[in-house]
């Protein structure tokens, strides 16, 4: 019993190196997309409606992954850590993540125009006007900020969860994933219907980002980078984001720097190509670290139930 919530673990890192992304027809964060679309727009009470949509969305995606993963433990325990692991597997992202921050700062070398077309996949920012070095600290920034986002929280979530259970477990990261969706979507000052959705990512991510920075100053063997980055990590909006960011500049010694928003001077200038791709690959070995984490703190945490 106490391996099957690790197992999941295990399926969910080997579909993530096999195929990085499930097809997007049927990848459930297209889905919620498609069930956060219609908040997107004005309403007579935005403030009211944002809770709503902040409560009820990852609510309903946690239950129905609940439900799924529920329906397969009564057929068999291994058809409930496959079912638990393609759960884990929609919630996270990592090789996607590798692969497009690599991209970009690879075409900086050679092609600027589609390296800040293809920072788009990657950020939000308006990327016309960015030099070279701009695009690639974007790129570092956005992989950083996205192993806490994108791979950590919902890791952690299915890991607390399984001391519950597993339909739980895997409930737990469909939840987070929702929170992360919706504020992604609406988490916008010009939207007030985004301001309950924004507010619950806050602080739902305060741990995940924190544990990221120690994960990536530990992938980067260099454990004062925590230290180090700690009095830049509030120089971002984001209460959270600043953390594994400043942390993985200070492991490059780089500076990263959003114009207008925010600088990280942590390093003598902005990343060359080479230190953005040492960013991918640290950020990469935290992420397998992320996993093996989870993959222990899940059956540790199964254990103790079957213990009790």
């Amino acid at each position: 019993m106490s391996l099957t919530a690790a197992a999941a673990v295990a399926a969910a890192f080997a579909l993530e190196v096999a195929a990085a992304e499930p097809p997007t027809r049927v990848h459930p964060v297209a889905w919620l997309g498609r069930a956060v679309a219609p908040f997107d727009r004005e309403w007579r009470r935005p403030r009211a409606v944002g809770v709503a949509a902040a409560v009820l969305v990852p609510l309903l995606a946690a239950g129905a992954t609940a439900g799924a993963v529920a329906l397969a433990a009564r057929v068999d325990p291994r058809l409930a850590a496959a079912a638990a692991g393609v759960a884990l597997f929609s919630a996270t992202s990592l090789r996607m993540l590798l692969e497009e921050a690599g991209a970009v700062a690879a075409a900086t070398d050679s092609d600027l125009a589609a390296a800040r077309d293809r920072l788009r996949s990657l950020a939000g920012r308006d990327a016309s006007a960015l030099t070279a070095g701009e695009v690639r600290s974007a790129a570092v920034e956005s992989a950083a900020e996205n192993l806490a986002d994108g791979l950590v929280a919902p890791l952690l979530a299915f890991a607390v969860g399984a001391a519950v259970s597993l339909s739980v477990a895997a409930a737990a990261a469909a939840w987070v994933k929702a929170v992360n969706t919706l504020d992604s979507m609406l988490g916008y000052p010009d939207k007030p219907v985004g301001t309950a959705s924004a507010r619950l990512d806050d602080a739902a991510m305060w741990l995940p980002a924190r544990l990221a920075a120690a994960l990536v100053a530990a992938a980067a063997r260099d454990p004062s980078a925590l230290a180090r980055a700690r009095r830049q990590a509030a120089a971002p909006p984001s209460p959270n984001s600043g953390w594994p960011m400043a942390t993985l500049a200070a492991a490059l010694e780089v500076r990263l720097a959003k114009p207008d928003s925010y600088d990280l001077p942590l390093g003598a200038g902005l990343p060359a190509v080479g230190d953005a791709r040492r960013g991918v690959r640290v950020v990469g070995a935290a992420g397998v670290l992320a996993y093996a984490l989870a993959a222990a703190g899940a059956a540790a945490s199964q254990g103790v139930v079957a213990w009790s």
